[in-house]
């Protein structure tokens, strides 16, 4: 006999279930009722509550008053950084529109644009004085009509006086690497700075995530040839997003019949 508390016992039975599709959409998402779980698992219905408190805790359910549980929907989007924004690969607008296209699923984005002061973290990275003027370019992401993603992108005032679209509003159809490329700033080298942790509140209504789950959060510091050019955070949903970078020679992989 098991010497977990009934209620984790419960959570693993229905956590298996998920796993197996066994509530997988289009079909069906929702979960028995409560009363229907305690009857099958002969238990009261405090212990049921608390099975399905874990699972939203991890991100696995949603509730919703009236509605009772549903799993939550889990078609992840997975991100080449190592390709995002290259300019050696084929591209139809942006990085982002390109790569959502190409995966078939539907891009939407909207955008704010601001001139504030750089925020000490970003005015390090962009190697320009605390305060100092920059440009800020806010994007809210979505993949087939679901939150995605927000990325705030911050220019230094000096690149914004040579390339003055990124301080227009709306989107730069080509998307900014390849903007500024045309105008002799080409992007030569990046640093990436990848971390996780819980959301701010506000992330979590912009992004609509349920609790337990946690953001990934990207940050590219962008060069050219003489100095940082743009400092990129990207904050995704940690339940629908998946990132990997290809690194030297992939051939053997290719040969071998992996993706």
């Amino acid at each position: 006999m098991s010497k977990q508390p009934k209620y984790r016992q419960l959570a693993d039975v229905l956590r298996r279930e998920i796993e197996e599709g066994a509530y997988a959409p289009p079909n069906k998402r929702r979960l028995p009722s409560e009363s229907e779980l305690a009857t099958r698992f002969d238990a009261s219905r405090n212990t049921v509550r608390s099975g399905l408190a874990l699972l939203v805790s991890e991100g696995l359910i949603t509730s919703s008053q009236g509605l009772g549980y549903e799993v939550t929907r889990h078609e992840p989007f997975e991100l080449n950084a190592s390709r995002f924004e290259n300019l050696n690969f084929p591209q139809h607008g942006d990085s982002y529109n390109t790569d959502v296209t190409n995966a078939g699923r539907k891009p939407h984005q909207t955008f704010r644009v601001e001139i504030l002061p750089a925020p000490k973290d970003i005015a390090q990275r962009l190697r320009v004085e605390p305060d100092s003027r920059a440009v800020l370019r806010f994007c809210h992401r979505y993949v087939d009509n679901v939150p995605w993603s927000t990325q705030a992108t911050y220019y230094p005032a000096w690149l914004a006086d040579e390339a003055p679209r990124l301080a227009e509003p709306g989107d730069i159809e080509e998307g900014t690497t390849r903007y500024l490329a045309a105008r002799g700033i080409e992007q030569v080298g990046y640093f990436d700075e990848i971390s996780t942790r819980m959301p701010t509140p506000d992330e979590a209504r912009l992004l609509e995530i349920g609790a337990g789950v946690p953001v990934l959060l990207w940050m590219r510091t962008g060069y050219s040839s003489e100095r940082p050019i743009r400092c990129t955070i990207t904050t995704f949903r940690g339940d629908l997003n998946r990132m990997n970078y290809e690194i030297g020679d992939q051939s053997v992989r290719s040969e071998n019949g992996i993706q």
